[in-house]
């Protein structure tokens, strides 16, 4: 079996096995830019991949989860960019045919933190949002799953182009954190750096911001003293996606696409030949939306 590991500064294939946890499968990869950060300096043994959709050819040991042949969405702690990848199943959703591979693949780790992050940020019918950062595919999903659910968005993309699907969605795009018109119910941050206190000082008397990320890879400095200047009562709360089983909210999301309620953005499909070309744009922002790589027909 083959699969992407890093080596050095390239991605390379090479001959590897993996431990079978739950469901086998061959998958489909979809990568986006957060991730492309981790790859820069990978740590010994690392096999990236964590969205994955493909086929299952052996079932679950312990007869849980779907059969032999049935189509599936899956996110694995890693190994996903490879022939055959292991699953629990417990973090798989199965496909319906009105979904294909290429679609699914573009969904879990991107998918899976805009539900838990629109969660955590609670309801938003008839409440101002503002999104940093909202170039990429959580940006994505955040923008039409909060618009679908009332909400009023503001969105910050570094440029028009990175905007123009995003004010499709219904979303009012600005291109910097100072040109939001606040104040804001809920502040959906995940910049750092000089970004998130002018994020900070747009939120309502007794409002939230979420922190998520911090893309810029700066730290952010908030001084006492300008705080006692802004809003007050104002809740930071710190936010990270991650916390296995993801089954039920991949089966979520499989229900709104297939609903037509939530729309992958796909930018680019390739073989996984092409995967270090691939991460490079992404890394760049040449891709606007999600990246595919296949390791075979994709169905």
């Amino acid at each position: 079996m083959r699969a992407l590991q890093l080596s050095g500064e390239e991605l390379q294939a090479h001959v590897a096995r993996l431990q079978f946890l739950g469901e086998r499968g061959e998958f489909d990869a979809a990568a986006e830019p957060e991730r492309t950060f981790l790859l820069e300096r990978p740590g010994p043994g690392l096999l990236p991949g964590k969205d994955i959709a493909g086929l299952v050819v052996q079932a679950a040991a312990d007869g849980s989860g779907p059969g032999i042949g049935t189509r599936v969405v899956g996110h694995p702690a890693q190994g996903g960019w490879a022939e055959y990848a292991a699953v629990p199943t417990h973090s798989l959703a199965v496909l319906p045919d009105s979904i294909d591979s290429v679609q699914a693949a573009a969904l879990p780790l991107a998918g899976i933190t805009a539900l838990r992050l629109l969660r955590t940020a609670g309801s938003l019918v008839g409440r101002r949002v503002l999104l940093t950062g909202a170039s990429g595919g959580v940006g994505h999903y955040v923008t039409e799953l909060a618009v679908g659910a009332g909400a009023e968005l503001t969105a910050v993309t570094a440029t028009p182009v990175r905007g123009e699907r995003l004010a499709e969605l219904g979303a009012t795009v600005v291109h910097e954190v100072a040109a939001a018109q606040g104040p804001f119910d809920v502040v959906l941050e995940s910049t750092g750096g000089p970004d998130l206190p002018i994020a900070l000082a747009k939120v309502r008397p007794g409002g939230t911001l979420v922190w998520f990320g911090q893309a810029s890879r700066t730290p952010a400095t908030l001084d006492f003293v300008q705080l006692l200047g802004g809003p007050e009562r104002v809740t930071i709360q710190h936010f990270h996606y991650a916390g296995a089983p993801y089954g039920s909210d991949l089966a979520a999301l499989v229900r709104l696409v297939e609903q037509r309620r939530l729309h992958p953005e796909i930018g680019r499909v390739t073989d996984w030949a092409q995967t270090a070309d691939t991460l490079v744009d992404l890394r760049e922002r040449r891709i606007r939306g999600k990246a595919v790589l296949l390791t075979g027909g994709a169905r």
